[in-house]
């Protein structure tokens, strides 16, 4: 009988070696060729819900905004169960579980979480950084943010203790950077494939004319980032050949408005979900540099009678495209002030402010989405981040109505994502990620600056349980 039970107990184990290597070897070849890697049942199996109880909290008696552009709402009912919007409704006709915690609201606004759509966690990953910023991020409202153009190895690990609660911080979305030859001799991209070459990473490819662009989208899904970010130094012909292979693959593309010497016309004609930079639109009617280092601040001639046609034409095919546009209207708005300041202007000026608010103010009428995102943060001492200035400046100086301003940080945002079918407005079935702010941001969008907590995936965040941010922490990272 012992030894019947040893050969047993060794055929067992020799299936579950042949069973594991099995699946290593799919999962492999899957990541290689940057498809999804699917589990067997044989083990990875998540734990179904019903092994759990969920906890459920009942939000009453908050003012909603919702994040849909709907008019604001009062006396409503937010049920949350888990990481999940279960239901929204007025308090006197929202069905409430028995076992719910209530959570008594009133004098409160609720809106989505906010989402900031441009940042840079990574570009040097320096963790004591990346983690404050994520920290002061979180407790200020935002929930999730679109990182470009960094170390995903770095960015990759982030978000998984995100998930699992060891690091306190947003969701992270990430790109793998697709950019000519020659733009990897800029340093940061050394920073960001430590290790590594850079332009032959996965996360960081060269493209040219003998590349194939199924084998480089596939590697760049391989990393686990989001969408591909096309940067610089491209024909307008290899970005449209980036963007359709990328969309074959389902895969998102986000660029920047000029590729270098891509024009703005040609990188809004080859449908990429995504541009950032308003200033870069600028550029189709000025002279155009051939090459994303070489600085040339864009001809102001030729906007000084007010809006131009070209570019409301360029608007219009972004609106009719779906085409979402990340500002950044905050770098424009640091970059004016220094110059002021100092007299001189600043190395990487493009455009100066006035001009990038006016052309924000021209996308904006057009029916361009436009999507909040900072590209930078704020002093270690300020106690908010980067992305409520920039809200600021969408309402203050480039006139977007205060109910646009919040969809810019909330649903626009999500989309910028791909990620609104999961969060950016409070509903059934979306991600409980919330904003409890005791102002009116309606008002004054400044009032987004009033949290009273945050809610991130069902989990609570107090404001008063913040931790500021040290000197130390947020020491810049060093290139």
């Amino acid at each position: 009988m012992r030894d019947e039970m040893k050969q047993e107990s060794a055929a067992r184990r020799g299936s579950n070696r042949r069973q594991g290597a099995k699946w290593l070897g799919v999962a492999l070849g899957s990541l290689l060729l940057g498809l999804p890697v699917q589990a067997s049942a044989f083990d990875l199996a998540p734990a179904k819900p019903t092994e759990a109880k969920q906890r459920v909290i009942a939000y009453r008696n908050a003012t909603l905004i919702d994040g849909t552009g709907r008019p604001a709402q009062q006396h409503m009912t937010i049920v949350v169960a888990g990481d999940t919007i279960k239901a929204v409704a007025p308090d006197a006709s929202a069905a409430v579980p028995a076992d719910a915690e209530i959570v008594d609201a009133a004098g409160l606004y609720v809106l989505p979480g906010l989402i900031d759509t441009h940042m840079h966690l990574a570009t040097l990953p320096v963790r004591r950084w990346a983690e404050a910023t994520m920290r002061r991020s979180l407790y200020a409202g935002v929930t999730a943010v679109r990182d470009l153009a960094g170390d995903t190895r770095f960015l990759g690990e982030l978000q998984r203790q995100v998930l699992v609660g060891e690091v306190k911080g947003p969701d992270i979305y990430y790109s793998a950077l697709m950019a000519g030859p020659s733009f990897f001799e800029d340093r940061r991209t050394q920073a960001a494939a430590r290790g590594a070459k850079p332009g032959e990473v996965a996360w960081m490819q060269a493209i040219d004319d003998t590349t194939d662009l199924k084998v480089a989208v596939a590697r760049a899904r391989g990393t686990g980032a989001s969408a591909i970010k096309i940067y610089a130094n491209l024909s307008g012909e290899i970005v449209k050949r980036i963007v359709d292979e990328a969309h074959r693959q389902n895969f998102r593309v986000w660029a920047h408005a000029m590729i270098f010497p891509a024009t703005p016309a040609e990188v809004i004609a080859a449908s990429p979900d995504v541009v950032s930079h308003v200033c870069y639109i600028a550029y189709q009617l000025s002279p155009k540099p051939t090459s994303y280092h070489e600085k040339m601040t864009v001809d102001l001639k030729q906007f000084e009678h007010g809006d131009r046609p070209e570019i409301a034409a360029l608007f219009r095919e972004m609106k009719q495209k779906g085409i979402v546009l990340d500002a950044t209207a905050r770098i424009y708005a640091l970059q004016e002030a220094a110059a002021a300041e100092g007299g001189a202007v600043p190395g990487n000026w493009r455009c100066p402010g006035d001009l990038a608010f006016r052309l924000i103010n021209q996308a904006h009428r057009e029916g361009v989405m436009i999507s909040a995102g900072t590209d930078g943060d704020t002093d270690w001492n300020n106690p908010y981040p980067a992305l409520h200035e920039e809200l600021e400046l969408l309402a203050d100086r480039a006139k977007m109505p205060n109910m646009d301003v919040i969809r810019a940080a909330t649903s626009v945002a999500a989309r910028t994502l791909g990620q609104q079918d999961r969060m950016g407005t409070v509903e059934p079935g979306k991600l409980a990620n919330l904003l409890f702010v005791r102002q009116n941001p309606l008002d004054d969008v400044s009032n987004l600056r009033s949290v009273a907590f945050t809610v991130q995936r069902g989990a609570t965040y107090r404001r008063e349980d913040y931790r500021p941010v040290t000197e130390d922490e947020m020491r810049a990272p060093d290139f």
